[in-house]
């Protein structure tokens, strides 16, 4: 009797388990699906009551969208989102693997000093940057936008790649070096292939903060350094918000992100695995 009831109670929790896993699918993926639905519904039928879920798709908004300044904002986001990545990554991984393998009596103090950038809200580094930058000229400039991105995200490089290189075997440095190869060679060549996994999902975290930012991009910036995320916001004015382009641009925003972390999602989790079993 307990051989026969066993298995159907197995089953039972299973498809308890797999409609409690849908269910949290759906919910989370429910505004996304929503948006874009509403992205390619013709502006009498967004706001209709009942909802249509059946309509002729139209591609309006985002033609209507793309003619507008939002295709420079967009252009802005990738160039200052890409930018910082490679900036923080040559800067902060050589510099991550430093502090791996330097030992000296400050080591500690230096890490909390790095990390220190990540603690405080960004509330508190807004006025000291807008008045530094209205002194250098740096307001509503992409430099402006890539060096304010670059100080946080470096912080988050150092702490992520220090990790995996804390994890990696000296050996393999020292069987190199007895090969003859040198210090940077042996970084280079070993160290940074066997750290790929923790490279990608490094990268896709610097990628993200920079793409997604709207607080320092909103502070910063005026017309011509605008990005994707704040220029949403100017469909939404007194006259009436534009709810087929806000659809649209929060799409294209959202597109970007999806298909980066789709791309390399086979390095984000095995590089997120691998520093959450350290030690």
């Amino acid at each position: 009797m307990n051989k026969i009831s066993f298995p159907k109670r197995l089953r039972r929790q299973r498809i308890i388990v797999y409609a409690v896993v849908i269910g949290l699918i759906v919910m989370v993926m429910f505004p996304f699906f929503w948006l874009l639905h509403m992205s390619v519904k013709p502006d009498q039928d967004i706001m209709s009551f009942p909802p249509k879920l059946l309509f002729k798709p139209t591609a309006d908004h985002y033609l209507a969208l793309w003619k507008t300044d939002f295709r420079r904002s967009f252009m802005n986001s990738a160039i200052v989102s890409v930018s910082t990545t490679l900036l923080s990554m040559v800067i902060g991984v050589p510099a991550a693997y430093a502090l791996s393998r330097a030992n000296f009596k400050s080591d500690k103090q230096l890490s909390l000093w790095i990390l220190s950038s990540r603690m405080a809200p960004p509330i508190a580094f807004t006025i000291p940057f807008f008045l530094i930058y209205r002194y250098l000229d740096l307001l509503d400039t992409l430099p402006g936008l890539i060096i304010i991105y670059l100080t946080f995200n470096l912080s988050l490089v150092i702490w992520m790649m220090r990790t995996f290189f804390d994890g990696t075997p000296r050996s393999l440095e020292e069987a190199a070096w007895i090969d003859g190869a040198s210090v940077w060679g042996s970084f280079l060549r070993i160290i940074l292939p066997l750290s790929a996994p923790g490279l990608a999902a490094t990268a896709i975290f610097c990628f993200l903060f920079s793409w997604n930012d709207f607080f320092f991009a909103l502070i910063l910036t005026r017309t011509q350094s605008m990005t994707a995320p704040v220029a949403v916001v100017n469909f939404m004015n007194y006259e009436g918000w534009e709810w087929g382009k806000i659809a649209a641009g929060g799409t294209m925003v959202m597109l970007p992100v999806v298909i980066f972390s789709l791309i390399v999602r086979k390095y984000l989790i095995r590089g997120l695995t691998a520093g959450a079993i350290k030690g």
